[in-house]
């Protein structure tokens, strides 16, 4: 079998907000054709106008190909084999960043092929099934109150409580008054997160797992130290990225004084820079995404190293339903992996999130998700909501 096109769907939620903090609002769909009518479809987290721009791209050289180039011709149906020479293809522009980000969206797309070649859904091409039953998303959670501190935390806390409801056993709580990402207005005092903290943990009870993503809040480890010590009654999972992702000395000191478990990782870009900071034991939970991270092949890698080294792994996962159904085979192949980031579709304000994928898992009353068991990724694209927002994009861009 050979790839014989490229096709990519730069897509946008007409009514996107350019003040939100919230990327599955535009997407970047990549669809490989085959001689034999196979298609694949992947996705990746990444300016889908710059992803594009990557895969689209032509090459010059033998040290700087263009990823779309290179793939015609190539046999989908060994995806690892094919993710290695578009690595070392691209090298000068890729290694890391948006290029192999924007490999993520292709590999996805391999690894589709590879399946439905096969006739047997990702993950048992990808490896041995786990042995617990369902895969347990948690539920990310990012209410949109304006600049009203209040009125956020009352929001976030209900959002809890009905994710609880809905079977979910686990939800992360985005509380990102500093750093690059906070909500206008709510540069709220640090001492005042454990309010919600503690109001949400009442409310969900002992059982439930709770996280909470600081989104790169502090500048300094001792800073950062001080707050977590605050939040240890209220039994949390994690602190996700309370510093900058390039403070791997600062993720090394605060990993061990932290009482609560420190993850990261949603930035990076392949197993080398997950190794930088296992090497240094610098993280507890590793967050690859599994588009951003350079795709499944690369998503297992990383979940590989993460079992050398004794971690776990919770993915990130803020995008479509193409996002879930790919996290959800690394999840149904990894036994070190408690739960993966779920954005539920009928809550999210992103009509992109809510309607590109026709088919996507859903959540079981007992808060799982079932294995995927269609070939492939088990997916199909609405083909309305397709050319409609390609066509928003297309007019953003004009």
């Amino acid at each position: 079998m050979k790839v014989t096109a490229v096709n990519c769907h730069v897509l946008l939620d007409p009514g996107y907000d350019v003040d939100a903090t919230s990327s599955n609002q535009d997407t970047i769909v990549v669809e490989l054709e085959t001689d034999e009518g196979i298609t694949g479809i992947g996705e990746t987290d990444l300016n889908a106008w710059i992803a594009r721009a990557c895969i689209e791209a032509p090459g010059t050289h033998t040290m700087d190909r263009g990823l779309g180039a290179m793939l015609i011709g190539m046999d989908p149906t060994e995806p690892e084999k094919c993710w290695d020479e578009l690595y070392v293809g691209t090298a000068m522009t890729g290694r890391r960043g948006a290029l192999v980000h924007a490999l993520g969206a292709v590999d996805m797309a391999l690894w589709d092929i590879a399946g439905k070649a096969a006739g047997v859904p990702v993950w048992q091409l990808l490896g041995e099934r786990r042995p617990e039953g369902g895969l347990v998303p948690y539920a990310s959670l990012l209410p949109n109150a304006g600049s009203d501190w209040e009125a956020f935390a009352d929001a976030l806390g209900g959002q809890a409580i009905d994710a609880s409801r809905r079977g979910f056993r686990a939800a992360k709580l985005e509380l990102l008054t500093r750093g690059p990402y906070r909500h206008t207005g709510l540069g709220v005092p640090d001492d005042k997160l454990v309010e919600v903290i503690a109001a949400v943990r009442q409310a969900a009870g002992p059982e439930f797992a709770i996280m909470v993503d600081v989104a790169y809040a502090w500048d300094d480890w001792r800073e950062a130290l001080a707050v977590i010590e605050t939040w240890v009654e209220h039994d949390l999972f994690f602190v996700e990225t309370p510093l900058w992702s390039d403070d791997l000395d600062g993720y090394a000191e605060l990993v061990k004084h932290s009482p609560v478990p420190i993850a990261a990782g949603e930035w990076l870009a392949t197993r080398f820079e997950f190794q930088a900071y296992t090497e240094r034991g610098a993280l507890d939970v590793l967050q690859p995404d599994v588009g951003r991270v350079g795709g499944l092949t690369e998503a297992r890698r990383v979940a590989e190293l993460a079992a050398a080294h004794d971690l776990k792994v919770v993915p990130h996962g803020w995008k479509t339903g193409i996002t879930v159904a790919a996290t959800a085979h690394l999840a149904a192949i990894t036994p070190q992996l408690p739960f993966f980031e779920f954005v539920p579709p009928d809550v999210a304000e992103s009509r992109l999130r809510r309607e590109l994928v026709a088919d996507e898992l859903s959540l079981d009353d007992d808060g799982t998700l079932a294995l995927p068991e269609r070939p492939g990724l088990g997916i199909e694209l609405n083909r309305d909501a397709l050319e409609e927002f390609g066509d928003a994009a297309a007019r953003l861009a004009d």
